[in-house]
């Protein structure tokens, strides 16, 4: 293991070295010069990461070394746009932190058709206030069920569905000629069995045969899985399927995503490769997927071990050397103690915030804010050069994610709570205004995750008339607590439910479909009518849209909780040093006051950002259902 700083120096001159032999950097010396004054800052780091995982072997230098030379080579093959970006961000590094960050996701097909049908949208995205496309999975994988895509055939090529690569390089470069980032999905705990190295590994070939967790029989995987959970159950029992021939191979997913084995180096160096080439395209963000799953050791449960952190900092400190313009996105939806752990400059920058989500439809369901508030006051300030990505509904069913010793501050137990969510979100409820559908149901146990899109679980598809004012709540606080906002594209003109997926065999097992609805023109033409249910929620948006951009004060991610006096309404404040905003949420389907006492500390009166009329705060407020406040507060 290289430790010591004598050691560490001896090694980055070792393979300085060895590069400075290569044809590549012997060729290109004007792009040789920018990439060792990177390498020699980053070297540390990355040297630090990889001896975790692979130091011990004798032939540790060696891989370090070709790692670094494809690298080097994904370096001269990264556009000049591209390099130019690079330090442009390298020089303000904190540039996703501003108020006008706001996000976009959307399938490609459903949304738009193909790439070009992307691009065509760019006005619309412009008008809405985007600054960030987040596309689906877009490579290539299985005809039919491919899990939306999250099994990936070729990092290389594009699904020929929706275009070509030449297609989605040129949409990068439009949407960042206006100041959109892409983003994209990096998918590296798995592939799938039809990917070249899944076919290689499964013929025998050397080369690969350790890619993936291939068994002969069943005792190891028996061995493992005592202390698996299943993610998926009503895909197959535990973590293994078997193959044709009678072998199993790891599947933490879908029979046909094979886990990656990243115990081998020659996994970490070759999806290093993909990586870099999906930089090399024009993605700005990588979601990095199932982030928790991609280190194996038995006897645990195989999510959350260290090993994982060390791979995304190896892959973090690689990026910073090759194309430092790229930032990490963590997807781990684990236990809210587990999900921050990812969070770091050196590991993933942002990351989404399923905790805020679960809670802010947990809010709707009991009108009550307390694990909410509790949650924004304890858990979400983070270190200043990260951030959340907040958001309402994503492709993906709701999990309960909260925490149980939270929910016991508040006797709440966490199980019994979780089964009434479930009830509550798919109508078997008496009084629920939501429409849900179930996912991975168990009947017996009551467990569930919830899907469904945030019209129909707000009420719109039942016709309730509080209905847009929830939608518009729960994005009032995506849009003001602190990070960047993210829509799911049809959520801003109330996209309902879609149950003609059920008409597809390759989608009709998978009910997530039921909330990823084609892209209604109908409802899109509704957005300036204001007295049209897409009108109402759009132009709602829209204005909390232009207030937080507009205001430096939305900008970063921290907050200060405030007590509203009041079980229904939520309360925090945002900016300091004589002036903030504080933020008041009904979610009572009542009127609520906010009595006088807890305004003592707040000016005589403010301004609402969202509506422009001012309040009187000395004496209490009496909030409608489901209003919303950004108020103003000046000394």
């Amino acid at each position: 293991m290289l430790s010591t700083e004598h050691q560490l120096a001896l090694a980055h001159e070792h393979i300085v070295a060895g590069l400075r032999k290569r044809p590549a950097v012997a060729s290109a010396p004007s792009l040789w010069e920018p990439f060792s004054k990177r390498l020699e800052r980053h070297f540390p780091a990355l040297l630090r990461e990889l001896a975790k995982l692979y130091g011990e072997r004798s032939d540790f230098l060696d891989f370090l070394e070709d790692l670094l030379a494809q690298a080097f080579d994904a370096w001269v093959a990264r556009p000049a746009d591209l390099r130019a970006l690079d330090a442009t961000r390298e020089a303000d590094p904190l540039w996703f932190q501003s108020q006008r960050m706001l996000g976009g996701v959307c399938y490609v097909d459903l949304y738009a058709g193909n790439l070009k049908g992307v691009q065509a949208q760019i006005p619309y995205f412009k008008e809405l206030g985007l600054s960030y496309l987040h596309l689906m999975p877009l490579f290539r994988c299985p005809e039919g069920n491919s899990d939306g895509g999250y099994a990936v055939s070729s990092y290389r090529d594009v699904n020929p569905a929706i275009g070509t690569m030449a297609d989605l390089r040129a949409l990068a470069q439009a949407l960042r000629k206006e100041g959109m980032s892409l983003v994209l999905d990096f998918i590296f705990n798995h592939t799938s069995n039809e990917h070249a190295w899944a076919q290689a590994c499964a013929r025998g070939d050397p080369a690969f045969r350790d890619f993936y967790y291939l068994f002969p029989d069943r005792t190891l995987p028996d061995q493992y899985d005592r202390t698996l959970r299943e993610i998926f159950p009503d895909q197959h029992p535990g973590g293994f399927s078997q193959l044709a021939d009678g072998r199993w191979v790891w599947t933490t997913f879908n029979s046909f995503q094979w886990d990656l084995n990243y115990g081998n180096p020659a996994v970490f160096t070759a999806m290093a490769g993909e990586m870099l080439a999906i930089a090399n395209v024009g993605a700005e963000f990588l979601r990095m997927d199932a982030v928790a799953f991609v280190w194996k050791r038995m006897g645990t449960a195989c999510e959350n071990l260290p090993e994982a952190h060390t791979v995304i900092r190896a892959f973090s400190a690689l990026v910073r050397i090759a194309a430092p313009s790229l930032l990490f996105k963590s997807e781990a939806i684990v236990h809210p103690d587990d999900v921050v752990r990812y969070i770091s400059a050196e590991e993933c920058q942002v990351s989404y915030n399923p905790l805020q989500m679960a809670l802010l439809w947990n809010s709707l369901a009991t009108r009550e804010v307390n694990l909410l508030q509790q949650a924004l006051e304890n858990r979400h300030n983070l270190a200043p050069d990260t951030a959340w990505v907040n958001y309402v509904r994503s492709h993906d069913d709701i999990g309960w994610t909260f925490s149980d010793e939270d929910a016991l501050h508040f006797a709440i137990q966490g199980f019994q709570h979780r089964q009434f969510l479930n009830r509550f979100f798919v109508n078997r409820f008496e009084g629920s205004f939501a429409r849900g559908v179930p996912f991975q149901d168990n009947p017996a146990t009551g467990d569930c995750r919830i899907c469904g899109t945030s019209a129909s679980l707000s009420g719109i598809e039942q016709g309730d008339p509080h209905a847009v004012e929830r939608i518009l709540l729960l994005y009032s606080v995506v849009l003001s607590s602190g990070g960047i906002p993210l829509i799911y594209l049809g959520d801003e003109v109330g996209a309902l439910n879609d149950h003609r997926y059920l008409d597809d065999p390759a989608k009709a097992i998978d009910s997530r479909w039921v909330h990823r609805p084609p892209r209604s023109a109908e409802r899109y033409a509704q957005r300036d009518r204001p007295e049209s249910v897409p009108g109402k929620i759009y132009q709602g948006l829209r204005r909390m849209i232009a207030a937080r951009s507009a205001d430096p004060i939305f900008a970063g991610g921290r907050l200060t909780g405030f007590r509203a006096g009041s079980r229904s309404v939520l309360g925090y404040s945002r900016g300091e040093h004589g002036r903030h905003v504080l933020v008041l949420a009904n979610f009572s389907d009542n009127a609520q006051r906010v009595p006088a006492h807890v305004m003592s500390a707040q000016p005589e009166s403010a301004r609402d950002l969202i509506m422009g009329g001012v309040h009187r705060l000395r004496d209490g407020l009496v909030m409608k259902p489901y209003q919303v406040l950004w108020l103003d507060c000046r000394r």
